[in-house]
């Protein structure tokens, strides 16, 4: 299944429709999908409106709750599990948002974020209506590999990441937010990171592999998240 072409148009979907889906589609899909590590534990469910605390203004017909032991890496594998079933979804006519501002009426301690879904007429856009930072800015030097992950949504459109490139693939970092932004932007800084290195497997599912250095250039302002081969 190539999910890339879906980067290009996805759109966080806030206008949905009525109708059932069958879940199976996401079951389905879900034991398929690649992880960071296959060591890092997660889990998710599938939940009604009726069972979600949300406090925004707009409203899905169905949630998934995400959750994740604390570990490392376990938030970005979140987002880069997850990106993938919501590029799979609008593949299939399916629109989906992440959501942190909702969460399960009854949840355990490992929730994490919740991913709003339903169909929807809300799910796609052209390429050139993201609003984005320039390669130049997101990296050390303008790599159209890059594109994917620059292309990658975001909390509060904070767009965390840079890429160094280096001789054995690309170095990822997030950055350092100011106090303010980090009480807030933190936890979902680290599902961004996971969601932009998603769009770059994506794009490269046949070179892809992801791991971490012991040593490595520090970088003012950042911190290191692992490296990626594309």
């Amino acid at each position: 299944m190539n999910l890339e072409k879906q980067i290009y148009h996805r759109k966080s979907a806030r206008n949905y429709l009525d109708g059932e889906i069958d879940m199976d589609i996401i079951n389905d899909f879900m034991s398929t999908v690649k992880t960071l590590d296959e060591s890092i534990n997660y889990h998710y469910e599938i939940l009604t409106l009726d069972e979600v605390n949300t406090r925004i203004g707009w409203k899905a017909p169905y949630y998934l709750a995400l959750y994740a032991e604390n570990e490392d890496l376990a938030l970005e594998n979140i987002g880069f599990v997850f990106q993938q079933l919501s590029l799979y979804l609008q593949s299939i006519d399916i629109g989906s948002c992440w959501v942190g501002m909702a969460s399960p009426k009854k949840k355990d301690k490992d929730f994490v974020i919740a991913i709003a879904f339903g169909k929807s007429d809300d799910k796609s856009r052209d390429a050139d209506s993201f609003k984005r930072k320039k390669l130049a800015d997101i990296s050390d030097y303008e790599d159209e590999k890059l594109i994917p992950a620059q292309l990658a949504p975001s909390a509060m459109n904070s767009q965390p990441w840079f890429f160094k490139h280096c001789d054995d693939g690309i170095d990822v970092y997030q950055v350092k937010q100011n106090i303010l932004k980090r009480k807030l932007l933190n936890d979902w800084n680290h599902i961004d990171m996971g969601i932009a290195l998603a769009h770059m497997y994506l794009s490269n599912i046949d070179t892809f592999e992801f791991f971490k250095k012991t040593s490595f250039d520090e970088l003012k302002g950042y911190t290191y998240t692992g490296s990626v081969k594309i």
